[in-house]
């Protein structure tokens, strides 16, 4: 038999119906899809080709799951704009869902190598790392690694554990984010990342970076937030007038 004429494996077929459902709307947002059982019985396979239907949707974003419940569909992903400095919490609360955050660590500890740089601080500095998991109405979506210099972190560490936003407490302590620089990139869920996100650990999470700064540049804090595959998408808007070579060709 030629390659053109070797049969598409099974799972590839169970997948491409499965998509088909979920894009027309069968399931919706939130929906579960039937158990692994039904569906090796609706297709008259093995749960085996079943699970790799599955594990295919959840790399293209379609489906999330966690230990011990049914797959479920992802809505599509919520968009957040580099164009405007929002926090998580006023970004959710904009798109009309309701932000949550749980501490998971709170830690007075001696800036490593890549903080003290990023925080622009001197060896040996302190410095407070917080990781918490952040909801967006109740599901988790997101691990939040930040670190803050000393002055700050012990703010963050006075606040009740059920803060959901910082930034907006900081504020009435007169610390304002003026200015961010991210990097997006993919890392791989680790085993604190499984735990709390409720993925298989080793799978692809986005990665924000983030380096904030206050109105005088005085950077406030160091941030690394992994989110489940499928639940925002990062949008930004370029201008040749606002860049170097743009001003050239406009001269």
């Amino acid at each position: 038999m030629s390659e053109g004429q070797q049969r598409t494996p099974l799972y590839l077929k169970v997948a491409a119906d499965l998509r088909t459902a979920i894009t027309a709307g069968e399931y919706g947002s939130g929906a579960k899809l039937p158990a692994e059982d039904e569906l090796a019985r609706r297709y008259g396979v093995s749960r085996g080709t079943v699970r790799q239907a599955l594990a295919a949707l959840r790399t293209d974003g379609l489906i999330t799951s966690r230990r011990g419940t049914r797959r479920v569909v992802l809505g599509a992903p919520r968009l957040h704009s580099f164009g405007e400095l929002r926090s998580f919490t006023r970004w959710a609360r904009s798109l009309g869902e309701e932000p949550g955050g749980r501490v998971v660590a709170l830690d007075r500890v001696t800036a490593n190598e890549e903080e003290a740089e990023r925080l622009r601080l001197a060896e040996g500095a302190i410095v407070y790392r917080v990781r918490r998991l952040r909801t967006l109405s109740g599901a988790p979506v997101m691990v939040e690694r930040t670190t803050y210099p000393e002055r700050i972190g012990e703010l963050v560490a006075g606040m009740p554990l059920d803060t959901v936003s910082y930034s907006e407490q900081l504020e009435l302590h007169g610390v304002l984010f003026a200015d961010a620089r991210h990097t997006i990139d993919l890392v791989r869920a680790d085993e604190d990342d499984s735990e709390l996100l409720g993925c298989p650990s080793g799978e692809a999470l986005l990665r924000e970076r983030r380096h904030s700064t206050d109105p005088a540049g005085t950077p406030v804090e160091w941030s690394q937030d992994r989110y489940l595959p499928g639940t925002v998408a990062f949008t930004m808007q370029s201008s040749m007038a606002t860049t170097a070579l743009g001003r050239r060709l406009s001269q």
